[in-house]
């Protein structure tokens, strides 16, 4: 992976978690500080609570890629440490998944009118946890590469002794 890449990778994951600790701020001060421009009501304090966890999926897989890239930096993602990262990576999709169901059930009493709404959130909210097993299989790959890559350095150490 070349410099301009992982500089450039690392430059959006920045902004957007900078982004990300932006809302949460401003949504724990609305909740603590009572300042509520709106009414109160308990959808819209539901759906602050649901983005500010939201958010938090988001950031731990920023944080799971950004190790996931210095690790391919360093040449050292072929090995078991990877592993935690990525299954932080689905773990954290797969929490944003059941935040997205989360903010579907909140929202499906004022669809009632139009309830294909609440049908595409739910079909958004299955695509998300495509994107999990999508990762998922992208960690089997991975596990196949590390068997590949203990089995090359083993018949390499053999090859080494003959010669």
């Amino acid at each position: 992976m070349g410099k301009l890449t992982v500089g450039a990778l690392r430059a959006v994951l920045v902004v957007v978690l900078v982004g990300t600790v932006f809302v949460q701020t401003l949504m724990l001060w609305v909740l603590i500080s009572g300042n509520d421009p709106e009414d109160g009501t308990l959808p819209l304090t539901a759906l602050r609570v649901i983005t500010i966890l939201g958010t938090v999926s988001v950031q731990v897989a920023l944080v799971c890629v950004w190790r996931l890239v210095t690790m391919v930096r360093r040449g050292t993602v072929f090995s078991d440490v990877a592993f935690r990262y990525v299954d932080g990576v689905i773990g954290a999709i797969v929490a944003a998944a059941l935040v997205w169901f989360a903010v579907t059930a909140v929202n499906a009493p004022g669809q009632r009118d139009d309830p294909g709404v609440t049908l595409i959130m739910g079909g958004v909210g299955v695509a998300i946890l495509g994107v999990a097993l999508i990762v998922l299989v992208l960690r089997m790959l991975l596990v196949q590469a590390v068997a590949r890559d203990a089995e090359a350095a083993q018949m390499q150490a053999e090859l080494d002794e003959v010669i």
